[in-house]
């Protein structure tokens, strides 16, 4: 088999995915702190439903329990890991042939082999597994050993950015297999061969963590982690405040009352994570394309940003941000109430005595839900009610937990949120194609364009970057046309820490900016705090 390195290919991928950045609000001091001496306590948004790869669990990288084959460095080029070297790839792009760093082992002490990888993809692929992201390894035809130190994935089409999945973390064949994998003890006692080892799990308060002593990168010198699951910003904030977080995400209008406040520094994460409005086509309202496209000039995304983000974001079309080389240029829709006014008129819906539009005895109202706690959906969705009743069209604006909301999602619209910076194929397939339709959180406008369909298909499927881009040129105009969603802004993500810690610096974020995300991002490699 003739090879080429990844290395170059991987390179420019990235480069093409997005021109993003991270920054620092204030550079933090000398010395060493944003935690007390060897520990580090953060608050989070969100907690993880299971803590098992094969369910999806750090399928995006830097789980902090596991490795995957590959890693994403600062700027977010892959990098080795549990691999000993980027891949190689046939000429054809079909196979790629990964070599094993030896001497690993999982924090029980067993050997990490080719064979743990093998039963980690496959066991995700089995259709008995309740993995609702196996199909962004749609890809794979076949995963084989070669011994114990190589692994070769056979690939059914050439899936340029698959190395980018590789990232996804790697289980222990041992401790996973022969229970169910939907259900069992794996899903809340993981062994990995991670920086960190969990010690506890309270669900809806804490995880807590301790560095791995067998670590194969080395020991960290941040012996305990603490991830406080706080769901309510104000009280995250109140407790970043009082001192009992060292750190902490928070929305722009929290981050901002810490600015004056010299014990910390604000670090802002640039992103793809998107906010947008679901517009459910079994919905009487949304289903109406008329309406679908004059909600999309309804809303002022710019005053969004400026007010809602204080300025922490831009303006969003689409899952794309608007400076990532995949954007459709063009696709951009400017706020125009004149033109939507003229859409609705034209489409029937006429204003009703109190305002609010009717068609065939239809009111345009609808509900969106926003998810309890989290106050800047909360204020996009009323930005957005605010917006649109301009144009005749009601949101009653209402907020639940998950668990109320998912059941609605068919008939009722949601203040949504996604992004994933590695490619554009891992956001838009699973956003809009429709056999993902109402599947989990997959599409959950239940979007259906069979010319979208088509798209995402080729871009899934071509090796080459021209005509991947000419499919998700395709999409985005589509899209535009066709709106399955209003996109509001993209959000950068700011977290507050304790100041002093020299070097503090974030990744380019997705939406699930889970428990390796946040400055903390390489809490493995810190010094501890002098």
């Amino acid at each position: 088999m003739s090879a080429r390195s990844i290395r170059g290919a991987a390179a420019t991928a990235m480069a093409g995915a997005l021109a993003l950045g991270a920054t620092a609000c204030g550079a933090p001091g000398g010395g060493s702190a944003g935690g007390a001496g060897d520990s580090l306590v953060v608050g989070l948004a969100n907690e993880p439903e299971t803590l098992s790869p094969l369910l999806g669990y750090g399928k995006d990288g830097n789980s902090k329990i596991f490795d995957g084959l590959l890693r994403r460095d600062a700027s977010m080029a892959l990098r080795p890991a549990l691999a000993a070297a980027l891949p190689t790839v046939s000429d054809d792009g079909r196979t790629y042939t990964y070599k094993l760093r030896q001497g690993v082992k999982f924090s029980d002490g067993k050997p990490f082999t080719s064979a743990d990888v093998v039963f980690t993809y496959r066991t995700i692929l089995d259709e008995k597994t309740n993995n609702a992201a196996k199909g962004e390894l749609d890809a794979i035809d076949r995963v084989t050993a070669e011994g114990d130190d190589t692994v070769v994935f056979s690939l059914k089409y050439p899936y340029a950015p698959f190395a980018e999945r590789t990232v996804l973390p790697v289980v222990p064949e041992h401790a996973a297999k022969g229970q169910d994998v939907n259900t069992g003890s794996f899903n809340t006692a993981p062994i990995g061969t991670g920086p960190y080892v969990l010690t506890g799990w309270s669900k809806g308060e804490k995880l807590t963590f301790k560095a791995n002593p067998g670590y194969w990168g080395g020991e960290p010198k941040i012996k305990k982690l603490t991830m406080a699951i706080v769901k309510d910003d104000d009280v995250r904030a109140t407790r970043l405040r009082s001192g009992d977080l060292d750190g902490a995400i928070l929305p722009p209008n929290l981050a901002k009352g810490f600015k004056g406040d010299a014990s910390k520094v604000t670090l802002t994460a640039r992103t793809t994570d998107f906010r947008g409005v679901t517009l459910p086509s079994a919905n009487k309202v949304t289903g109406d394309r008329a309406v679908r496209r004059a909600l999309d000039l309804a809303v002022d995304r710019k005053a969004m940003v400026d007010k809602l983000l204080e300025g922490a974001g831009k303006a969003g079309y689409g899952p794309v941000p608007t400076d990532s080389e995949w954007f459709a240029k063009g696709t951009e829709r400017p706020y125009d109430l004149a033109a939507a006014n003229r859409i609705l008129d034209e489409a029937g819906w006429k204003p009703g005595d109190d305002g609010i539009r009717v068609k065939d005895g239809v009111s345009a109202t609808f509900t969106l839900w926003f998810p309890a706690g989290d106050k800047l959906r909360q204020e996009h969705a009323l930005a957005f009610a605010s917006d649109i009743k301009k144009a005749g069209i009601k949101a009653e604006v209402q907020s639940g937990t998950w668990e109320v909301i998912e059941p609605r999602m068919k008939d009722d619209a949601v203040l949504a949120g996604g992004g994933n910076p590695a490619d554009p194929d891992f956001d838009l397939y699973n956003l809009l194609h429709s056999s993902l339709a109402l599947d989990g959180f997959n599409n959950m406008a239940n979007y259906k364009n069979p010319a979208v369909d088509a798209a995402l298909e080729e871009g899934r499927r071509s090796g080459e970057r021209t005509a991947r881009k000419a499919a998700y040129d395709k999409v985005q105009q589509a899209l535009a046309d066709d709106p399955g969603y209003t996109f509001l802004t993209h959000v950068d993500h700011l977290y507050v820490m304790k100041n002093g810690r020299q070097d503090l610096t974030t990744q380019i974020e997705p939406h699930d900016h889970g428990l390796g995300a946040g400055p903390w991002w390489n809490v493995e490699d810190w010094q501890p705090a002098k």
